[in-house]
């Protein structure tokens, strides 16, 4: 898609409001919506009531001038394709993708449908968009966290935990933005005397497993980053830290209230509220800036 063609579908979805008051009988707008946890998740839940209650903020209605289609993938990977697809066919105006292994189905399913893209860290290194100036394409969103940012986590864990001296960073090898964030951490951990270790955790029992073995030998700490897989196991995760004594940092304030020890809560990143506000931002977005074509936020 070209960028005139992309800046003009997305200036359609800021003037809906406009055009609902000039014409009464408008065609209801769609809206589909991808989510990396499942539907009876509570973050799921609140998520998506923030983000329905930013809608009426903005004068849209559910059932009235506006329809969400959504779909729960619940760390699936072959949920995320099929739902992608679905999603898609329901021809919808805009569809917002939760994750960047998510959007990146999105993307394989349309490459004409605008967008908008949350929970990202890098959207360059994820293949989304082709840079920060330009991102061209279809996709356009929110970041979370800069790598320099993640490498915070491990001073982080060793301000709490000064006996640490290993520290285990999970990570899904399916998403190739782990290779930064933990060149990231290992450009800081040797000066703070802590050795990393990459932890595979591709589903609950490989993460069981994985945490089982680092914790046989003492002075160990977690890292916990932001994967669809530690939100979907979290409180396995917690549960397991609690059970083996290890002293974690966690990326966003709703694994602290399941019981996980700490965020880094700096700025206005997710370390220090809910993810739930990007949702909201997302429509926000659209709606008050027609003429940005890319936000990192």
């Amino acid at each position: 898609m070209k960028r005139r063609q992309f800046i003009a579908g997305l200036g359609s979805v800021a003037a809906w409001p406009v055009a609902a008051r000039a014409q009464q009988r408008q065609p209801m707008r769609r809206v589909g919506i991808l989510m990396h946890l499942a539907a009876e998740d509570p973050e799921s839940v609140r998520s998506i009531v923030a983000f329905g209650q930013g809608l009426e903020q903005l004068g849209w209605s559910e059932g009235q001038n506006v329809r969400m289609d959504i779909r729960w993938a619940a760390g699936n990977a072959d949920g995320y394709r099929k739902y992608a697809a679905e999603l898609v066919a329901l021809a919808p105006d805009v569809v917002l993708g939760v994750g960047g292994t998510i959007t990146a189905a999105l993307q394989q399913a349309s490459q004409t449908v605008p967008i908008v893209f949350v929970l990202v860290t890098d959207p360059v290194g994820f293949g989304l968009v082709a840079s920060m100036a330009r991102p061209s394409g279809n996709a356009t969103g929110f970041t979370v966290f800069d790598y320099g940012f993640t490498a915070k986590w491990v001073e982080l864990l060793k301000e709490i935990a000064p006996r640490v001296t290993r520290a285990a960073i999970m990570r899904d090898p399916a998403i190739a933005t782990g290779i930064g964030q933990f060149a990231a951490m290992q450009s800081v951990a040797p000066s703070l005397g802590i050795e990393l270790t990459a932890l595979i955790v591709r589903d609950g029992s490989e993460i069981e497993r994985a945490v089982t073995d680092f914790a046989h030998r003492p002075n160990g700490g977690l890292i916990v980053p932001a994967l669809t897989q530690t939100s979907v196991h979290r409180d396995l995760i917690i549960s397991l830290a609690a059970r083996h004594r290890l002293p974690a940092v966690y990326p966003y304030s709703y694994l602290v209230s399941a019981g996980g020890l700490v965020i880094p809560a700096i700025g206005g990143v997710p370390g220090a509220k809910s993810h739930r506000g990007s949702l909201y931002r997302f429509w926000s977005r659209c709606g008050r800036d027609r003429r940005r074509r890319f936000y990192v936020g």
